[in-house]
């Protein structure tokens, strides 16, 4: 039987995923990690696991310049990509891992924008 553990992570200002694999039968073992975009099995056992993560908007009025900018850094969008994420974040909210929100979050507030995270919010 193969047991894998799965994780995001931010090191150094980066998003960073990992992945352990062991099998039970056998000594054998391994692990994997990278950064910037995080496998999709990855996230998608995540999201099984814990649940989807919404961050949100504290000012619904909040200018879309530091918005923009701080989504073509995160994702290195072009600008009519970064428009739309920024209309989803200004709408409805982004949705992801926890990590992944989190990290959004962090960036975001460093340009002055105030956003919440909030767990369980598919």
């Amino acid at each position: 039987m193969l047991v894998r553990d799965v994780g995001q992570f931010i090191v150094g200002g980066q998003l960073c995923w990992g992945i352990e694999g062991s099998c039970r039968a056998c000594p054998n073992g391994w692990c994997e990690e990278g950064g910037g975009e995080t496998p999709e099995e990855i996230r998608q056992a995540l999201l099984t696991a814990h649940g989807p993560t919404r961050l949100r908007l504290l000012d619904a009025r909040a200018s879309l310049v530091p918005v923009l900018k701080a989504l073509r850094e995160i994702w290195d969008l072009p600008l009519p990509q970064a428009r739309e994420r920024a209309g989803e974040l200004m709408e409805h909210g982004l949705v992801g891992t926890l990590v992944e929100m989190e990290f959004v979050a962090s960036r975001l507030r460093g340009r002055q924008v105030a956003v919440e995270v909030q767990r369980g919010s598919g």
